[in-house]
């Protein structure tokens, strides 16, 4: 006999989520997930002069803002007129450095790890010190990161003169050159996260967990550190008790748009990956399927550049969600840090993820991102010459159409905008968890959430099943961003 269950809103996301299960002999067979809100960011935008786009577009979320300025920005840069200069370049990816880490911190110890301190496990053996640690509000580690996290985001107050909505980030750069003095205290700020790291999420340097390069050395190194100086060891201790590489599966094609650029290319390559190995990201073949979605067509369905559906709330149909379904050559996509992992290369990820993308290996990969990216946000800052100027402030040209595509924490976040006289006239955004949380396709395919639904075990008389909440927490969710 098939159950139906409904769940949300959820808690610990920002904005609105409803996730919609059939259930049979104790598991999920299918899900339907609904983002209910819908905002119009896209269609403000269309008249504005163009550089309102920086204006508009990062307040589309207050969480992952400076990812909406840096894709926004690099959409205008891709106008033509302006090349940002090394010292901006730092900036601007130290800038979005803090931000997407302050992501996965915030992720970490505040969204994911309470779910363990639920009242459900509470005759698990491994419950009561977890529950101390990581109780929502009550634990201990939210007593320690907060401060921490708190620290952290003062980088942001001197690099881009406040967050959210930072005006920073311009398509030449930034507005905001940095003294000599100012350059001693962001090092003093970084040092202060990395301590953090190493003495209590991690238990053990940066560079030593940056190197867990399969899971036989992450097993090893995890049965090494004692759960009370290692967050992450804990972490890794309820997964593997709970069985997380075999929950939350599916078996999507992997994509990233390429992390922090540099010179010389990005420090976490753009591309695709799938079965195993590289996929071809063919970046003009991306198209947003509203099949089951509501709204009605207003173009010829060629892509981000040139469609622009017009919101149309008609219950009647197939439709459940606000949320569009994006397709890369007809295919749904997996976007977050385990995506962009599996893109570069980390073969710790790879290795965990050979058998399709799960919540542990989703988890592992944002805990990686900190050891990785703190250690290069060290390089970017020496690099930087305060001398030099951080900003080119050339003409854009005022006709012609361009892509700012970058990687939020969440995942790959676009914008496509068409601008005339210097004017907007067309503006479309395809952020992180819309790719994660689409609905299904014209062709029946469900988007990644609901393929990794499927299988969730289901306890018995629960109403909200805690499974259910791992696999939704381990995406991430940002809700305003997906429908924007």
């Amino acid at each position: 006999m098939t159950k139906r269950i409904v769940m949300g809103p959820f808690n610990r996301v920002e904005g609105d989520l409803e996730v919609r299960l059939d259930s049979s002999e104790g598991q999920v067979i299918s899900a339907e997930v609904t983002s209910p809100l819908y905002r119009g960011f896209e269609k403000m935008l269309v008249g504005k002069p163009m550089m309102d786009a920086l204006v508009y577009s990062p307040r589309i979320c207050g969480i992952c803002s400076v990812s909406q300025s840096v894709a926004a920005a690099y959409a205008l840069a891709g106008l033509g007129g302006r090349s940002v200069p090394p010292a901006g370049r730092h900036a601007v990816n130290l800038v979005h450095a803090v931000e997407n880490l302050a992501d996965h911190f915030t992720h970490f110890y505040l969204f994911f790890m309470p779910d363990f301190a639920r009242d459900t496990y509470a005759d698990e053996p491994w419950y009561q010190p977890v529950a101390e640690r990581f109780a929502a509000v009550k634990g201990t580690a939210a007593k320690d990161a907060l401060p921490a996290r708190a620290a952290w985001m003062e980088m942001l107050g001197i690099l881009a003169g406040k967050w959210p909505h930072t005006l920073s980030i311009q398509p030449g750069g930034s507005t905001r050159a940095i003294s000599r003095s100012e350059k001693v205290r962001l090092g003093a700020i970084i040092a202060q996260f990395r301590l953090y790291l190493e003495r209590t999420l991690f238990g053990d340097t940066l560079e030593n967990v940056a190197g867990l390069f399969s899971a036989d050395a992450l097993w090893q190194w995890a049965d090494q550190r004692a759960s009370a100086t290692s967050d992450f060891a804990m972490f890794l201790q309820v997964s593997r008790k709970l069985g997380l590489s075999k929950l939350g599966v599916s078996h999507n094609l992997h994509m990233s748009f390429g992390a922090y650029c540099l010179q010389e290319g990005h420090f976490l390559k753009r591309g695709a990956w799938q079965n195993g190995g590289p996929a071809v990201l063919a970046l003009d073949r991306i198209r947003e399927d509203i099949s089951h979605a509501w709204y009605r067509s207003a173009g010829d369905a060629s892509g981000p550049l040139n469609d622009f559906p017009v919101p149309d709330y008609d219950t009647s149909g197939d439709a459940y969600s606000w949320c569009k379904a994006p397709r890369l050559d007809g295919a749904p996509v997996e976007v977050g840090a385990l995506s962009r992992l599996l893109v570069d290369g980390h073969p710790l990820l790879r290795e965990l993820a050979a058998n399709g993308a799960n919540v542990e290996a989703r988890i592992v990969a944002r805990m990686l991102e900190l050891a990785l990216i703190v250690p290069q946000m060290e390089q970017w800052l020496a690099a930087i010459d305060t001398e030099e100027r951080f900003i080119d402030h050339s003409p854009l040209a005022e006709d012609g159409e361009a892509a700012g595509l970058t990687e939020a924490a969440r995942g790959s976040l676009g914008h496509w905008l068409r601008t005339r006289n210097g004017e907007i006239e067309h503006y479309q955004i395809i952020a992180p968890t819309t790719w994660n949380f689409s609905p299904r396709d014209a062709q029946g395919n469900p988007g990644p959430l609901e393929q990794a639904l499927a299988g969730t075990p289901i306890r018995e008389g629960e109403v909200e099943p805690v499974a259910v909440q791992h696999v939704v927490r381990s995406f991430d969710p940002c809700m305003v961003c997906t429908v924007h």
